[in-house]
């Protein structure tokens, strides 16, 4: 009987762990949106874009989407 158990345990461990990271991952992102949404001026927004651009796309990708959320017109 404990072999049947052990793969359920198992599973169910896994789906904890993937549970809380995705918690984690949301709460990141909201902080994130939320930092980013103090940056509103044209000139704020200017720097912001002038540090993005050091760095490669796709390190910089969720910012840039966010941004561009946040200040589009729709």
């Amino acid at each position: 009987m404990k072999t049947a158990t052990r793969p359920l345990a198992s599973l169910w461990t896994s789906v904890r762990h993937q549970v809380r990271e995705s918690r984690e991952a949301h709460a990141s992102r909201a902080a994130l949106e939320r930092e980013l949404a103090s940056y509103h001026s044209e000139s704020d927004l200017d720097d912001l874009h002038a540090i993005l651009d050091r760095y490669n796309d796709r390190d910089t990708a969720q910012i840039r989407r966010i941004l561009a959320s946040q200040h589009s017109p729709f």
